[in-house]
């Protein structure tokens, strides 16, 4: 077991043993075996240290699980020459050996520089044997040439074994051997199974895989099978002895004076980029460092002092993150406020507006969305101005590795870096931010620069819960029953219904014969392609702007899981689904109803500036007032969505007032082919909108969700023919509406100027409830916010059947009995 010299005294040689795993080139299972051995090494009863060259956060992960102790990385561009070997035995304090995994090809370094920071590089720095990894899945005798090369590039390398990787047949590994000069440490097997998953920077992080310490487990044993651990031990005890002394985060910072501020540093799975050394430096400069979870914890730690966001993969759980209001919004205030906060690339994500479309922190007022372009530079910065933790002209060494870009420059703030003549990230005497890591060991001053920030701040407080107009539902809480009730069930055996707003009369042959064509398809997985294509050739829109739902209501359940609405806002009364699917996602909601002395039409101005969500039905169910366009586009603002509910527009004579054809930024229209072609029970609707908000609806939805009877449908309604019989029909409901409206205002009823399919009617309490004894059905109104029980919603059907229901409101205005068996 290595004892490391105490630091005060004169610097005696250290004993360590050690053994770099390095490759021919990336991909070849550094990773893999190095992970394993560790294991393999722990399992032994030895205390293994892992190490990394190189700046990757993944691996160490991956090391630290195998190890049971954390992972280092020793990186010479990011820290200097001169601390290599100490942290080295920092980081091995306590351990019987030392595994160092290199990094890409053993004498691939930053570029332009002759190798420096390579895996070659470290060795030599930490005189340390070199053992290559090599997958010999496709090669034989290649591999003694390769192997004789990278032993013989650089003298000062000592390259003293070979483990083969990925082997094969017994003959060609035969081959392979035969064709080594070095001796050959282990051979292991291909095995799939229990490879490390890629993610777009590199390894899925040991911190997102539930099954990551069964793979670790795996790994060891399959290396303790295959390779030969004594072998590789009496490799590691070559290694010289070390002169130098350990790092030690008490030489580089002074520690504040008074209270110990609390730093939180963000944790979890979506931020599980840090080096160990920046919170052992933040602790030797007299802070206590609590990590917080911004996927689960609903506030900073108490008596938060100073923030520290690092880096991780935040678009990969940025859903559950958006939906963590209540810390983002205190993140946001405690940030404007001025508590100290550094942000590192995810943690700079965090702070903006938005990512992906989904709302984040909005300190910084600008969005950022993935890319097909991987950023991955190595640069050394230079410090654009005098804020939070550097001062003008200083020089830092750092590394950016990322797939994210902003939307939009982040104006209004002084830049945080210059990096290749260009001005990088925010900073200001409380905050800086950017794309940059950088590793404190390196650079110990901003440690120390943090935490006297942090005894200067004034500590954070817990939130005041905000109230809302609307309380979100607790997650055993259902919604509320009024907005789950639809006219369906005010139907039922012997009832004369106008309680459904389904078109009465038999569907088209032509529609007949598509849902048996529908049916006919359904033996293969639905594609509904062909709708989105009927689709947008009817609004004459593009395909990427279409996307087919299985009836509205999928829609709504869409768009409510679509972001973390901040504040929602439907207009009431309005089809309840909307609310309903919003409640469910979570969301508080706001309702703005509409006023009934303005006949309950539209008021843009009464939706409040801050709501990021407004849903409106056009032609509204249930009054059937139809909105003027321009007061509608009223409602759009900057990073606000407005869903217009378009469900009835087909039973409209004029549709001018639609905006389907509306290809505005933040504008979705949702339509429904279920009620104006009386197929509410194959479920066919669809969304218009711009292609990215359509396409992040679409990664939302279910698979195979629209039925092939539905895809049939819907081009089918599409056609030319469909369009000429959706105007007749429109046309012989203004007729009947006429007709209805006329004999209720005729008998002394209130009815609202409906447009479409259906009338609102205030017969009076109890009347709904008497018309059924009667064999009528109706539907209630006091189930949609804004309306009471004196009002009742009526299906437009023909003047043969209104005689009915008038025949039954005479008798119930009249007090006559119901027929018994009615």
């Amino acid at each position: 077991m290595v004892t490391v010299p105490d630091p005060e005294s004169s610097i005696t040689p250290t004993l360590l043993p050690r053994v770099v795993l390095a490759a021919p080139s990336t991909g070849q299972g550094k990773t893999t075996i190095s992970t394993g051995l560790m294991a393999a090494l722990r399992a032994r009863g030895l205390e293994v240290s892992g190490h990394k060259v190189g700046p990757d956060y993944i691996d160490p992960g991956y090391h630290a699980l195998a190890a049971g102790r954390p992972g280092r990385n020793l990186d010479p561009h990011l820290v200097g020459e001169e601390r290599i070997a100490p942290l080295l035995l920092h980081g091995a304090r306590g351990a019987d050996v030392a595994v160092i995994e290199g990094v890409m090809g053993l004498h691939d370094g930053r570029i332009g520089t002759d190798g420096f920071a390579s895996t070659a590089h470290v060795a030599k720095l930490t005189r340390t044997p070199v053992v290559l990894v090599v997958d010999i899945a496709r090669m034989s005798r290649s591999v003694g040439a390769v192997v004789a090369g990278m032993a013989a590039y650089d003298p000062e390398v000592d390259v003293v074994g070979v483990i083969l990787n990925r082997a094969g047949s017994a003959r060609n590994v035969a081959e392979v051997q035969r064709s080594l000069r070095l001796p050959v440490l282990g051979v292991v097997p291909r095995d799939e199974t229990i490879s490390s998953p890629s993610r777009h920077l590199g390894l899925v992080p040991a911190g997102e895989r539930h099954e990551s310490a069964e793979v670790v487990s795996r790994l060891g044993e399959q290396v303790a099978r295959h390779v030969d651990l004594d072998a590789v031990l009496e490799v590691a005890r070559q290694a010289s002895d070390l002169t130098d002394n350990a790092w030690d985060p008490r030489r580089e910072v002074r520690p504040v004076e008074g209270r110990s501020p609390v730093v939180a540093v963000a944790g979890g799975r979506a931020f599980t980029f840090a080096y160990q050394e920046t919170e052992e430096l933040l602790r030797a400069a007299g802070c206590t460092v609590v990590p917080f979870d911004p996927l689960r914890d609903r506030s900073l730690p108490e008596g938060t002092s100073a923030l520290l966001l690092g880096g991780g993969f935040p678009e990969m759980h940025v859903q559950q993150l958006a939906r963590n209001r209540a810390l983002l919004e205190q993140v946001r205030e405690a940030v404007r406020a001025g508590l100290p906060t550094v942000a590192e690339c995810a943690g700079l994500l965090y702070l903006l507006d938005d990512l992906d479309g989904s709302s984040m922190a909005g300190v910084i007022r600008t969005g950022a969305a993935m890319s097909q372009r991987l950023t991955l530079r190595y640069p050394e910065a230079v410090a654009a101005g005098d804020n939070l933790l550097t001062r003008a002209g200083e020089r830092v060494r750092g590394h950016e590795f990322h797939r994210t870009t902003l939307t939009a420059p982040a104006r209004g703030w002084a830049p945080a870096w210059q990096v290749d003549g260009e001005l990088i990230g925010v900073a200001t005497p409380t905050l800086h931010a950017s794309y940059l890591h950088t590793h404190w060991a390196g650079h110990p001053v901003m440690a120390e620069r943090l935490a006297h920030a942090a005894s200067c701040a004034t500590p954070v407080t817990a939130p005041t819960p905000r109230p809302s107009v609307v309380p979100c539902p607790r997650p055993d809480e259902p919604v509320a029953e009024p907005l789950l009730h639809h006219g369906d069930v005010e139907t039922g055996r012997g009832l004369i219904d106008f309680a459904v707003n389904v078109h009465p009369e038999p569907r088209p042959s032509w529609l007949e014969a598509a849902l048996r064509d529908g049916i006919e398809q359904s033996t293969t997985y639905p594609d509904v392609t062909p709708a989105r294509d009927a689709i947008a050739e009817l609004h004459h829109r593009r395909a990427d702007e279409v996307l087919v739902t299985s009836g509205a209501a999928e829609a709504f359940e869409l768009i409510a899981r679509w972001k973390p609405w901040r504040r929602p806002v439907v207009v009431h009364p309005q089809f309840t689904e909307p609310h309903a699917a919003l409640e469910r996602a979570g969301h508080q909601v706001t309702v703005v109803s509409c006023r009934p002395e303005d006949g309950y039409r539209l008021d843009a101005s009464a939706v409040p500036e801050d709501a990021d969500l407004v849903v409106v039905g056009n032609p509204t169910n249930p009054t059937g007032v139809l909105h003027p366009a321009e007061e509608i586009l009223k409602l759009r603002r900057p990073k606000r969505v407005v869903v217009v509910d378009e469900a009835f527009m087909d039973a409209v004579t004029d549709t001018g007032n639609s905006l389907a054809t509306d290809r505005r930024r933040g504008l979705l229209v949702v339509r429904s082919l279920t009620k104006h072609w009386s197929i509410p029970g194959i479920r066919a609707g669809y969304v218009l909108g711009n292609e990215r908000a359509v396409a992040a609806l679409a990664a939302r939805q279910v698979p195979w969700s629209v039925s092939a009877p539905a895809i049939t449908a819907a081009v089918a309604c599409c056609s030319g023919e469909a369009s000429m019989e959706a105007a007749r029909r429109a046309e012989r409901i203004a007729q009947w509406r006429a007709h209805l409206v006329a004999a209720l205002t005729g008998r002394g009823y209130e009815v609202l100027g409906s447009q479409t399919s259906f009338v609102l009617a205030r017969l009076g309490r109890g009347t709904r409830e008497a018309l059924r004894d009667h064999g009528v059905a109706v539907r209630r109104a006091d189930t949609f916010p804004g309306l009471d029980a004196t009002w009742v919603r009526i299906a437009v059907r023909p003047p043969k059947t209104v005689t009915d229901l008038l025949r039954a409101l005479d008798d119930v205005r009249a007090g006559t009995p119901a027929a018994i068996g009615a």
